[in-house]
């Protein structure tokens, strides 16, 4: 598995909050739910985004844009127009005076908005937790991402499914949530020539970024990795830090914990199978760190807590 495969294996959606948003000027909506990550798709029309600590950017028809939290963001028609809607956490929806606006604002199955005829559609879906994606991941987000790419059949899936009420709705939706958000997140790594998910193709901290992801579960060491490599410790750690934002038995450490959160989630795993899988000596290390760094027990991830 390479690097960038690596980074974009977290996304896993579990019953996600998804909506086809139908909008008629003038609008605005402050999003202050504290999602980890959102995804917001121009079906038709245009709009405005604004990050609490960022500028304007226009959402043209046909864009995409990601959104990483928990920092709160404004939709709007213009970036003039008065707040009129804001979502809590829980997506509570409510006026600037409190008053729910869920019921008054609901066009049908998963469909919101002020008008089910307005100039704008968007596709809005949000991972609830931060176990869903990869700190990694997180981390190697801007606040805001804008990318082409509506005209994507994942998003026409996408758009055709959210309407439907059928026996396992809600995984289709979660799984087509998860393409939708890799293929777009892809397509913007590309873009970033100096990205450190380029270390891959360095000589030295490629060579090392393909042991820990071929192997995961070795006893690896810095001395150890190094040797491997060809080249002293200190050269490996400090190359491995400046080209991947932190040292190597870290990232090793977040890529345990990566495989181990989607393996806990396999039928018949148990911790113990899961932490010999990925490199822990027993089920109490695993527990130990899983709950240190993603702040959950193994067991309280596997029952999606």
């Amino acid at each position: 598995m390479d690097a960038l495969a690596g980074l974009l294996s977290g996304p896993r959606a579990q019953n996600a909050f998804l909506l086809r948003a139908m909008m008629a000027p003038p609008w605005s909506i402050r999003a202050q739910d504290g999602s980890p990550l959102s995804v917001i798709v121009m079906l038709s029309g245009d709009a405005w985004i604004t990050p609490d600590d960022g500028e304007p950017a226009r959402l043209e028809q046909g864009s995409i844009a990601i959104t990483r939290g928990p920092g709160a963001f404004t939709f709007a028609d213009d970036p003039a127009t008065p707040l009129q809607i804001i979502i809590d956490p829980g997506n509570r929806c409510r006026s600037l005076d409190g008053r729910p606006l869920v019921q008054e604002l609901s066009l049908g199955l998963r469909t919101w908005g002020t008008s089910s005829d307005g100039p704008v559609a968007m596709l809005i879906g949000s991972y609830h937790l931060d176990t869903e994606v990869s700190r990694r991941l997180l981390r190697a987000l801007p606040p805001l991402v804008v990318q082409p790419g509506a005209d994507s059949p994942l998003v026409t899936l996408l758009d055709h499914e959210i309407a439907k009420d059928e026996p396992g709705q809600e995984v289709v939706l979660d799984r087509l949530l998860d393409l939708l958000l890799i293929g777009v997140l892809r397509k913007w790594f590309a873009n970033q020539a100096n990205h450190w998910y380029l270390a891959f193709n360095d000589p030295v901290v490629g060579m090392a970024l393909r042991l820990l992801h071929n192997d995961p579960a070795h006893p690896w060491t810095v001395a150890l990795l190094a040797e491997r490599v060809g080249v002293s410790r200190a050269t490996l750690a400090r190359a491995f830090t400046d080209l991947v934002g932190e040292p190597p038995m870290s990232y090793l450490t977040d890529w345990r914990l990566t495989l181990a959160a989607d393996l806990l989630r396999e039928p018949g795993m148990t911790v113990g199978s899961v932490a010999r899988k990925v490199g822990y000596g027993s089920p109490f290390a695993l527990s130990a760190a899983f709950k240190r760094v993603r702040g959950v027990s193994p067991q309280e991830h596997r029952s999606g807590g």
